[in-house]
């Protein structure tokens, strides 16, 4: 799993060597490492549903590794447009954080992302407390939610929504498994017998 989450880096690193990032190749680098981000946030939010419905528990041990592999490429996101697209210009970014939405809401993820991989260790697990610790990282589905209104917010300005809505119909669906399952596991579906058969098959 560890080096398959490395094969984007290796083809975005063998893109630049090679020159096969376009005319434009500071919005190449943040484009790709922004998708990335979303996709290994979508493998990340599918690691429990996949889990539990096949019962495959030893998946469990991924998550954490996913997890960072996550920040790693939102990292990389953030450092590309800092770097290739702002020249570390820290005013200019500043001021572009404050007057484009989808850039702050980009930025607000990011630091929610930041949080949890702070937190990750089993050390810090320790010292919060096992139910501190999934509060805090509950706040992966915030982010899931701020990373599609970033990349809504990227792509209006050319009307292009055919991959935001395909990646908002597979989160979506990995969120939505997660609400019915809490509202059959505190039975407030109880009078719905079709949605319990469902959830016999799911949980």
């Amino acid at each position: 799993m560890f080096a398959a989450m490395l094969v984007p880096l290796i083809m975005l690193v063998w893109a630049v060597v090679f020159d096969q990032l376009g005319a434009n190749p500071a919005q190449a680098l943040v484009r790709r490492t922004g998708d990335w981000t979303l996709r290994a946030l979508c493998l990340l939010l599918a690691v429990t549903p996949v889990r539990v419905t096949l019962q495959l528990t030893a998946l469990a041990r991924w998550r954490r590794m996913l997890g960072l592999f996550v920040y790693f490429y939102a990292s990389l996101h953030l450092l590309s447009y800092g770097w290739f697209d702002m020249g570390f210009e820290l005013t200019d970014i500043t001021h572009d954080i404050a007057k484009r939405p989808f850039i702050l809401v980009g930025f607000t993820g990011f630091i929610l992302l930041s949080a949890l991989a702070l937190t990750s260790s089993n050390r810090v697990v320790r010292a919060m407390g096992g139910k501190n610790w999934q509060r805090l990282h509950r706040t992966v589905y915030a982010v899931a939610e701020l990373a599609l209104l970033h990349f809504f917010w990227m792509r209006a300005g050319k009307n292009d929504f055919t991959q935001v809505w395909i990646y908002t119909a597979i989160i979506g669906l990995l969120l939505g498994w997660r609400i019915l399952r809490y509202l059959i596991s505190s039975n407030k579906l109880a009078a719905s017998p079709f949605l319990q058969r469902v959830g016999s098959y799911l949980f």
